[in-house]
């Protein structure tokens, strides 16, 4: 054999050496080549952790368990009896843009939504906010923290009496808004219509619409 065939058959050896090398190290002892790894057999954070988010979506409410329709994000609405995901991002949308429902009667704003699914998902419900648009109106299911069914008063605020901590009473207020609130009405004067709320920072259509009914104008 001549010394550049004894050459060609070196570097050959040594390539053969060096790719079982990196073969070792690339997958684990023993495993045969194009092992495929499930995804059962992954860590969790893995691309497992979608799969199970979407099976804690897809469990069936446990006895007594209620879904508070005025902050559930969709896929807790989803799991909804004969809601499902594509009319619960409906509700999710139509809440964003008009605000809290308030009650069964308010949720049936929402287009898709009709008496027969209302009479299907009404025991599964709950509501934080305690107004809509028109009416104060029941509670349907217990509010958040009691066991009791109450009912909610028809009294309403005036925004141009009302105090920092009425303001601060208010569904969706806080100290920063109602803090606000005062401020503009200090600057400009009293309210000439609860329209005029949008003006005030942190105020939005939503906001305006959520407070219609709890507060008036003298």
């Amino acid at each position: 054999m001549s010394p550049p065939e004894r050459r060609s058959l070196l570097l050959l050896l040594a390539l053969a050496v060096a790719g079982q090398g990196v073969r070792h190290l690339a997958t684990r002892p023993g495993e045969p080549p194009g092992q495929v790894q499930l995804l059962a057999a992954l860590k969790p954070g893995s691309p497992t952790a979608q799969r199970d988010s979407a099976r804690r979506q897809a469990r069936p409410l446990a006895p007594g368990e209620l879904i508070d329709a005025d902050v559930a994000p969709v896929g807790e609405l989803a799991r909804l009896p004969r809601v499902g995901l594509r009319l619960a991002k409906i509700i999710v949308a139509d809440r964003e843009a008009h605000g809290g429902f308030g009650s069964l009667d308010g949720l049936d704003r929402v287009a898709g939504v009709g008496p027969g699914l209302l009479k299907t998902i009404g025991p599964h419900l709950r509501f934080t906010e305690v107004c809509r648009v028109g009416a104060c109106v029941a509670r349907t299911g217990p509010p958040a923290g009691t066991g009791s069914v109450g009912f909610v008063p028809d009294n309403q605020m005036s925004l141009n009496s009302a105090t920092l901590g009425d303001l601060e009473a208010l569904p969706g207020i806080g100290p920063a808004k109602a803090a606000a609130i005062l401020q503009y009405r200090e600057q400009n004067g009293p309210f000439t219509a609860i329209e005029e709320l949008a003006r005030v920072p942190g105020f939005g259509a939503a906001a305006v619409a959520r407070l219609r009914n709890r507060v008036s104008i003298p």
